[in-house]
């Protein structure tokens, strides 16, 4: 999906690095889908990196997989997750509601700076109460 524009692409340090943020769905022995969570303050998390394979999609993977993350972000003690994304439309079904990108501006400092994208960036913010 990286390769196609519709999530950033990720390095293979950066993968190894954030390895055991990441949830997997996977069937006959391949991975069909994948989504992390980042806790980022005491009580918010980021949902991120959500991929299910094309053949895959429109079968519950993804929502199973945000569902997890945000049951773990909970258990955790988050109170709201968030996330950025080209696909508002799936996000609002999971009870996301969009919110200005400035309105998460540890975020925008943290990670989106080193982004070859910004500050042009087209993804949209979202934010639930958990």
């Amino acid at each position: 999906f990286a390769k196609q524009d519709l999530m950033l692409a990720r390095s293979l340090n950066e993968l190894y690095e954030n390895l055991r943020n990441f949830w997997v769905d996977e069937a006959r022995n391949r991975v069909v889908g994948c989504c992390a969570l980042q806790i980022c303050w005491d009580t918010l998390a980021e949902i991120k990196s959500l991929a299910v394979r094309t053949d895959r999609q429109r079968q519950g993977i993804g929502s199973q997989l945000v569902s997890a993350c945000i049951e773990e972000a909970r258990v955790l003690g988050a109170k709201q997750a968030f996330v950025l994304t080209y696909e508002p439309k799936f996000f609002r079904a999971l009870g996301f509601i969009r919110v200005k990108n400035s309105s998460l501006p540890h975020k925008i400092w943290a990670d989106c700076i080193h982004c070859p994208k910004f500050p042009n960036c087209q993804e949209v913010a979202m934010i639930r109460k958990i």
